[in-house]
């Protein structure tokens, strides 16, 4: 095995083949992670710490949902006194179920709260730090003087878990990043996972190892690369292999939410990366048990998959963003670095105008022209199936090939080949367009040397194997490896699924590539798992929760938790009907400061609570307005944004 291989098998056992990270299993009260057991459920309480019968009662909902894990927040004594009274009332009740503190800033209600729950969180960013955006420089004196600061601050708490049982989440959130491990390693993945290494080596010096650890962020693409790089350290330095909490964090809510969860979340499990899981949803805590349990689920029956190929060589960095560089056909790859959408019809009964309505095109009959909106797919997969009709002048229509032969004089129209009959050249091809269905068995030095000597040729990739992901980038390793740029469609199939299902699914299979690069167009065919307008909008969504098309505005709001201070999720609804045309707009919405301007890490303009009733508001990281009542902080908010130039008026 070569070295590179070997360094790969630091940040998962397999590319090619399912398996589960082996770590150390971790006590948590009567619920142990990690090690064997199966990946952990957990959420966190919405209502305040000092409401004991409400926090129980929300306790309840979300153990009965399917909860093995509550976190609470505990910003105070107070608060980390109260944490006694909620676990004796829950026990009163027969819920037996860890809580877990959630810590910021408050290294004394820390220490209280790890003497009576089961699990305590710090973040590293804010444990011993203040942050003030500063760029602080430092020697390696004075930097090492700042972190026996830290251990001096820390070891008390190492101290009262090990006495207590008590076990310890080191949760980075890329937001909240000191101004010291900023200004030394940078606002990056690896910035992320040296605050958690700081206070991780702490601990085992003192021989303390009942940790986890995760590296949230509300970006996806950054939250696969620090988990990623974090499990690489790990083994370059010889630490434990602790088990991870996945999570994005402020993923929104509705739609969004789910997808960008299953973006950062579906990925890393892919890769057998992963032993507990929080959705975090703008929604009842309650709502995001279902979304974590869809998405562990899935991984019950992976192991024995049908065999990939081994990979001798990977071209892919795993812990940055490189796209992968491919030559541009028609309106694919070299300089329109956008994938491209393709919607399929090729199930449809009938095929009229109106069937484009789902996908984004609206045709005014007393104007005779076709509107087209933001979230309009690029190309409809026809088969066999043909339409009379004059289609938009951005879209274009793919037919199998025995079908094209009958529609090669439309415009845009274009030719589905098997590779096989490809390969054999016994086919009449578009001299502008072909679309080659390619598995990765079709896959072979010859097909390489053929389609990379073909202008025209774009790869429409599919998989039937269990493991799709995995066989897919192997299929990419092997273009790459090749030295062949033709740009590739990610097909996959789905039937009989629900609409979370698919949703979770697909922003799994798809994003999972996408996050690395890889892909210059996407194809969902969904049998019976929703409206076609509902297929249509998840492929957007997860071209949006990748970063890699941009078709609406972002919200990176928190899921709420006790030191909320407005209710988020009817806040993020008003935001929502006021902005929701603001393509490519990036809107922070925060219950209170802890989540505040680290926390939107790069939102344009961020909506904040900051006291009871009071707002402050953003741009970037800077505030710009200050104590402004919560019933006015909406117009507020627009108002800046219009200030900025960045306002545009919603169509009528």
């Amino acid at each position: 095995m070569n070295a590179e291989i070997a360094a790969l098998k630091q940040y998962c056992n397999s590319l090619v083949q399912y398996s589960r990270r082996k770590t150390i299993e971790v006590k948590i009260g009567d619920v142990p992670m990690g090690g064997i057991n199966p990946i952990r459920i957990q959420s966190m309480t919405t209502i305040d710490t000092m409401d004991t019968q409400g926090s129980i009662e929300q306790t309840i909902r979300m153990v009965d949902a399917g909860c093995e894990y509550v976190r609470i927040t505990a910003p105070s004594i107070k608060e980390a006194q109260n944490l006694d009274e909620i676990k004796k009332g829950l026990r009163l009740r027969g819920y037996n179920v860890p809580l877990v503190a959630d810590i910021h800033f408050t290294p004394n209600a820390a220490e209280l709260a790890a003497r009576i729950v089961e699990k305590v969180r710090i973040n590293p960013g804010n444990y011993a730090d203040k942050k003030r955006f500063e760029t602080i420089d430092y020697t390696e004196a004075s930097y090492q003087a700042e972190l026996d600061r830290i251990r001096k601050k820390f070891v008390p708490l190492i101290k009262i878990c090990k006495e207590y049982g008590t076990a310890m989440r080191i949760g980075t959130n890329h937001g909240s990043l000191s101004d010291r491990i900023m200004s030394r390693y940078g606002d990056n993945p690896a910035g992320m996972v040296e605050s958690a290494l700081e206070f991780l080596r702490i601990c085992e010096d003192e021989q303390f190892y009942n940790i986890v650890i995760s590296m949230k962020s509300s970006n996806p693409q950054v939250m696969v690369q620090a988990y990623r790089l974090l499990v690489q350290k790990l083994e370059e330095e010889g630490l434990k292999p602790y088990p991870l909490h996945l999570g994005v964090t402020e993923a929104g809510d509705g739609e969004d939410g789910r997808v960008k969860s299953a973006v950062g979340i579906g990925t890393l499990l892919e890769d057998g990366l992963g032993d507990t899981i929080r959705v975090s949803l703008t929604e009842e805590p309650e709502a995001e048990v279902p979304v974590a349990r869809e998405l562990a689920k899935r991984y019950d029956d992976r192991v024995g998959h049908e065999p990939i190929a081994a990979i001798q060589h990977y071209p892919i960095t795993p812990f940055d963003y490189n796209r992968r560089k491919t030559r541009e056909v028609v309106n694919f790859g070299g300089s329109h670095p956008i994938p491209r959408v393709i919607a399929d019809f090729s199930t449809k009964e009938k095929i009229t105008p109106a069937s484009c309505f789902a996908l984004g095109y609206h045709y005014a009959v007393a104007l005779d022209k076709w509107n087209i909106t933001d979230t309009a797919c690029d190309y409809i997969f026809l088969g066999d199936k043909t339409i009379e009709f004059e289609i938009p002048g951005t879209l274009g229509l793919i037919f199998n090939h025995q079908t094209w032969q009958t529609q090669r004089h439309r415009d845009r129209a274009y030719p589905l080949i098997k590779a096989s009959d490809y390969h054999k050249g016994e086919v009449e091809l578009s001299d502008r367009l072909n679309f080659i269905y390619t598995l990765l068995k079709d896959i072979d030095e010859a097909f390489l040397e053929k389609v990379k000597n073909e202008p025209t040729a774009v790869l429409f990739i599919n998989t039937y194997n269990k493991h799709g992901l995995a066989e897919q980038r192997r299929l990419f390793v092997e273009l790459m490896n090749g030295r062949c740029d033709v740009p590739v469609v990610i097909g996959r199939a789905y039937a009989d699924l629900t609409s979370d299902q698919l949703q979770l699914y697909a922003a799994t299979d798809l994003g999972g590539l996408l996050v690395d690069g890889l892909g210059d167009g996407v194809f969902i065919a969904a049998e019976h798992c929703g409206s076609d307008k509902f297929i249509n909008d998840t492929a957007f969504n997860i071209l949006q929760a990748t970063r890699t098309r941009i078709s609406k505005t972002e919200y990176i709001s928190c899921p709420s938790c006790g030191r909320t201070l407005f209710d988020l999720q009817e806040t993020t609804a008003k935001i929502r009907v006021r902005t929701s045309h603001l393509k490519g707009i990036k809107i922070g919405i925060m219950g209170c400061i802890v989540n505040g301007p680290g926390e939107m890490a790069d939102a344009d303009y961020g909506y904040v609570g900051s006291g009871p009733g009071r707002i402050t508001l953003y741009k970037g990281k800077e505030v710009v307005r200050r104590n402004v009542p919560t019933a006015e902080a909406v117009d507020e908010l627009v108002d800046l944004i219009r200030e900025h130039g960045d306002w545009i008026e919603p169509a009528s």
